[in-house]
């Protein structure tokens, strides 16, 4: 049994001292990186706590900060909850009037930025929220009285002890991404996410000579808690990544043994991998298409309890011919990989899985601290999200309330010590969520899914996201669009139906692939503009759309589709800071393409 702990400073302390002379965080400067130990950072946590306190931060303040993951974003969340008060964080990518409402809603009383620009950005703030006391900035110079340096130095002499939470002590509050409006605060204990350090724990045999290379950001709920805090609890070590320009370089220094992501970052291996595949010369691409081949008959025997000699000899060999060589790009010492945040693709895991880097694949939400349940060794089944972790239990209910049996779909409702504490300053959103089931407290996650008859989780779509066909049929439209993505022309893909005759697609597609192909085929002209208005060009990604549509109900299938030039991204509005896409954003965006697919005449593809 792992060690037990009933706050996220016990845990702090406790580890702290106990892997003194581990390193703990590694940050890339000048091409290398360069690690504090454990030891340091505890030292460097007590200093901010006490900066903070001289800043006039007590119990039940809320600290906020604009940051992407660095050393300073670690140790000002732990000095923050050592003083009793709330961490709020936030993203750089997020737009100014998100921050401004953040920090009005929580009552941020000190602000902590990344940068000067932000700084600059942040600072007219002052006035205009009156609760909002200092702002302090991590990359100041050294001896301004605004620098996070300056105000360590000042923490060093004037020591502050630190407080002990209990487990219904707030802990954060972490704003959802806010896809159809304002985000909202959700308001998280010790006890939430301490629940989720030590029911990780007793699942996956992490230990403190795991590495990770950090790029999932920890103001997302779990890249903060099943990376930041997990991590830190195991004694492991945490490399930074520099940017996501520069991952594979990264990786060859950090060289991690896990890798913490979304489904988006494994599409992009997929596509890449496929697609480098095609590239090689026929005997590695028959060598790897058999390699493959034995990896998923091995798999299938897994499922079975059975192993077959014959079958891992084989794939030893491939592994040290094909394999071995995908893994080295990785740092070569990959053995595990964390997918959450959305679905993945089984596709996607399963390939991912046969290359010899193990996925297990999770399931929570922000509101659930937010691990629910997931795949773990000895309990692994690609295609779902595992089992609950100790200590919950996930159910799957009808619209009463009601509990369904296995293998019937409803409402994923999750109950346990993870559960939130509600949404801050919004008891009406909380009590739409909150219900008492058997006379405990629940969560109404709004996903779709079922539970199998040996108890894994299958989640199935989003009840926000379904919609209705003119004909009465409903849609779920997440599903086939990660489907589509998954082609090597397709980059984005906007499936739309919504009380209309059947569905269209927006689609943008990988313009180095098309534009690759569109050179093999002899187009004249390759821009994008002139790509997306070829009538060949629309053909060709019909062809994607039905090769990846395959399994799907013909009336979720797009009839029609249209290509645009420009991505969806955060800085144009259409995706949040964790890449999910604001479908009325899309939809209001691109309301005149997506009339015109439903014009009578027909002339759109």
């Amino acid at each position: 049994m792992s060690k037990r702990f009933s706050s996220l400073v016990d845990m702090q302390q406790w580890s702290c001292a106990e892997h003194g002379d581990r390193d703990l965080l590694g940050t890339k400067t000048d091409g290398r990186y360069r690690w504090i130990t454990y030891r340091q950072f505890a030292e460097q946590v007590d200093h901010a706590r006490a900066a903070l306190a001289r800043l006039g931060v007590t119990a039940g303040d809320k600290v906020a900060v604009i940051a992407n993951n660095r050393v300073e974003w670690a140790v000002a969340a732990y000095a923050t909850y050592g003083l009793g008060a709330h961490y709020v964080p936030m993203y750089e990518a997020q737009q100014p009037k998100d921050w401004e409402y953040i920090l009005g809603d929580s009552g941020t009383k000190v602000l902590l930025v990344s940068t000067a620009e932000i700084y600059e950005r942040t600072t007219a703030l002052l006035e205009r929220l009156p609760q909002l006391a200092h702002i302090v900035c991590f990359d100041a110079p050294d001896d301004a009285e605004h620098s996070f340096t300056y105000q360590l130095q000042k923490g060093a002499d004037h020591p502050v002890p630190a407080a002990v939470p209990t487990v219904e002590d707030v802990a954060g509050l972490i704003y959802t991404s806010g896809t159809t409006g304002n985000p909202k605060g959700v308001v998280l204990s010790h006890g939430n996410f301490i629940s989720n350090v030590n029911g990780v724990q007793d699942v996956f045999p992490m230990t403190h000579d795991d590495v990770s290379c950090s790029f999932l950001p920890w103001a997302h709920s779990f890249g903060q808690t099943a990376e930041l805090h997990v991590l830190l609890s195991r004694g492991a070590a945490i490399g930074l990544a520099e940017s996501p320009q520069t991952l594979m370089d990264d990786f060859l220094l950090v060289q991690p043994t896990l890798l913490f992501a979304v489904p988006r970052i494994f599409n992009r291996i997929y596509d890449g991998l496929t697609k480098r595949m095609a590239e090689e010369k026929p005997m590695v691409r028959r060598l790897f298409a058999k390699g493959i081949e034995v990896a998923a008959e091995r798999r299938a025997l897994e499922q079975q309890g059975r192993r077959s000699r014959w079958l891992d000899l084989q794939y030893t060999v491939l592994d040290r011919i094909v394999f071995s060589k995908i893994k080295a790009r990785f740092g070569g010492r990959l053995r595990y990989v964390f997918s959450g945040g959305a679905a993945l693709s089984k596709e996607v895991g399963e390939f991912i899985d046969d290359i010899g880097i193990m996925v297990f694949e999770g399931y929570g939400l922000t509101e659930t601290s937010p691990i629910a349940s997931t795949n773990r060794p000895g309990a692994r089944r690609l295609g779902t999200v595992g089992r609950p972790i100790p200590e919950v239990e996930v159910f799957i209910c009808d619209e009463h309330g009601k509990v369904l049996p296995p293998q019937i779909d409803g409402e994923v409702v999750v109950v346990g010590p993870n559960v939130m504490q509600g949404y801050h300053r919004a008891a009406e959103a909380t009590a739409a969520v909150i219900f008492e089931l058997d006379g405990r407290r629940a969560f109404r996650t709004g996903d779709m899914g079922r539970i199998t008859d040996d108890g894994f989780v299958k989640i199935t779509g989003r009840f926000k996201e379904q919609y209705k066909l003119e004909n009465g049929r409903y849609v779920v439209p997440t599903p086939l669009e990660d489907q589509l993505k998954l082609s090597g022309l397709i980059n984005q893909a906007f499936i739309f139906g919504d009380n209309r005759p059947f569905n269209v697609c927006l689609v943008v597609p990988d313009f180095p692939a098309l534009t690759k192909w569109a050179r093999q085929v002899g187009l004249p002209d390759v821009s994008p503009e002139a790509l997306t208005a070829d009538p060949q060009v629309h053909a060709r990604i019909g062809e994607a759309l039905a090769d990846h549509a395959t399994g799907f109900k013909r009336y979720e299938k797009p009839r029609r589709w249209a290509l645009l030039t420009e991505d969806f991204t955060v800085d144009n509005g259409l995706l949040t800071p964790k890449m999910s896409v604001k479908r009325r954003q899309v939809v209001a965006r691109y309301e005149a393409e997506l009339d015109a697919l439903y014009a009578e005449d027909g002339s759109a593809h």
